[in-house]
């Protein structure tokens, strides 16, 4: 095993099972029996040491002992058997694509990986359901669900590479939130195998149903610290008829943010409502080349859909030109998407600028005005360049943290932690939530105490004890 404490992340000093564990001595071939059990493993150095980290930059002390590659539900059963009776670690991994750490593994742990788990074993246009394995590219389900005149609502913005387990494990939302929710308003039942092993059936198939607790919806968002899904069955919706776009610039981001609440009581309910600063504005325009921040401060992308797509995009050009330098509306797609290149390049176009640390809180739409000067206000006073665009329909608000420096990101500056803390106290001062869709993990889990009190923390835990009596589950995330 390999160690580089200068580099890695610890969320407090609990110490987890894989820390006692790999602290006590093991008989040689204790892991045979495992790789007796299951189809696939690997404890090659590298790729061990690749499945240990998510896109989030963080490191855990070490590397994981071992990669099992799950291909089928009895994979993941063995492992969870072998790991409870042996009180062992286990990370379960999708595809890696996590922003919170919520996913990195370490030294005596074992990576759970899901993503062979691929296939969409059922999809029923009548019932207008689908039922998957968590290894399922949620993009990939979008368009199975398109080949029927459906959809899947949920859209965050990795929904090329992010699985539908990932998603189930954050609650994951993204650009359509406002109007269509988030994943725990997809999902129905959940196929889950519980740390001792045990694989049972949660939630229901139907769209109504109120047989015992919402069990279902207890695993949603819980990070891989309750159970494995296994297998989901997800709503679909009907694909729009049609939709129509607006693209207005504002002079500051804050007027902005004030027309994009003005929506709210319009009597009108857009399924994309996306607002972008002025600085991230001026980084499209050095990557691209193009003159976006020449006009306006801010930019805010509207899109309307179904049957009164028209009807309703013409309220909302109403409503944003009373403040807006400019709004352009239209319904052809062409032009939609060259309208909203200004939201489309925003991400790429800051990371251009260096290492980027992708924060994620929400507040109420009322107070998302409020939010974006505190963010200017944070950056200004630290001298931490800090970025910021949003689902601005339900007030979630990513501000985005540039550390010079090239190579991947290993470790957060202090000072760029002291502006992340700045900024989720701001979200809590506002009313608003640490985290809207991607999670606890590790980066945000000594702030949770401080959003839920002492109280609900303690039962989070004592809900833990019950589903994980070992521990065994992802520990130190989440709560």
């Amino acid at each position: 095993m390999t160690s580089d404490a200068t580099t890695s992340i610890r969320a407090d000093s609990s110490t987890s099972v894989a820390d006692a564990a790999s602290a006590e001595p093991r008989e040689a071939g204790w892991l045979q029996p495992l790789f007796d059990a299951v189809s696939s493993y690997s404890v090659d150095p590298d790729e061990t040491a690749a499945a240990g980290l998510d896109r989030s930059g963080t490191q855990a002390i070490g590397t994981p002992t071992v990669v099992i590659y799950a291909r089928s539900v009895a994979d993941v059963v063995a492992t969870l058997a072998f790991a409870n009776t042996n009180r062992v670690s286990v990370v379960t991994r999708g595809a890696g694509s996590g922003l919170t750490g919520g996913a990195v593994a370490g030294a005596g742990e074992i990576v759970l990986d899901l993503h062979h788990l691929n296939a969409i074993t059922d999809l029923n246009p009548v019932d207008g359901t689908a039922t998957v394995e968590p290894g399922v590219i949620t993009a990939d389900l979008d368009r199975a669900a398109a080949e029927h005149g459906l959809f899947y609502a949920p859209d965050p913005g990795s929904v090329e590479l992010s699985t539908i387990g990932g998603n189930i494990a954050t609650n994951a939302g993204g650009l359509r939130g406002a109007k269509y929710g988030v994943t725990r308003d997809a999902v129905l039942a959940l196929d889950v195998v519980l740390a001792d092993g045990r694989h049972l059936h949660v939630g229901r198939d139907t769209v109504k149903g109120v047989v015992g607790y919402d069990l279902a919806g207890l695993f949603v968002g819980s990070e891989g610290t309750l159970g494995v899904v296994v297998g989901a069955t997800v709503r679909l919706l009907p694909r729009p008829a049609g939709q129509a776009t607006a693209a207005a610039y504002f002079d500051t981001v804050e007027t902005a943010a004030r027309a994009s609440v003005a929506l709210a009581t319009a009597g009108v309910r857009p399924s994309v409502i996306e607002l972008v600063d002025g600085k991230t504005l001026e980084a499209i325009d050095e990557l691209r080349g193009s003159a976006l921040a020449g006009r306006g401060g801010a930019f805010l992308l509207v899109q309307t859909d179904g049957f009164g797509a028209l009807a309703e995009i013409d309220v909302v050009a109403a409503v944003l030109r009373r403040t807006a330098l400019s709004v352009d509306i239209t319904e052809d797609a062409a032009v939609a998407a060259t309208l909203s290149a200004a939201r489309r390049d925003a991400l790429p176009s800051i990371e251009a600028r260096g290492r980027v640390l992708i924060e994620d809180i929400a507040v109420p739409r009322s107070r998302l005005a409020e939010a974006f000067a505190g963010v200017a206000e944070i950056s200004a006073r630290t001298g931490i360049e800090i970025y910021a665009f949003a689902h601005a329909g339900d007030g979630n608000v990513h501000p985005i943290i540039v550390i010079p420096g090239d190579g991947p990101l290993t470790s957060v500056p202090p000072e760029a932690q002291a502006a992340a803390d700045e900024i989720f106290a701001l979200a809590l001062r506002l009313g608003g939530t640490l985290t809207a869709e991607h999670g606890i993990g590790l980066l945000k889990r000594n702030w949770v105490e401080r959003e839920v009190g002492p109280d609900a923390r303690q039962l989070f835990r004592t809900l833990k004890t019950l589903f994980d009596p070992n521990g065994i589950l992802n520990p130190g995330k989440s709560i």
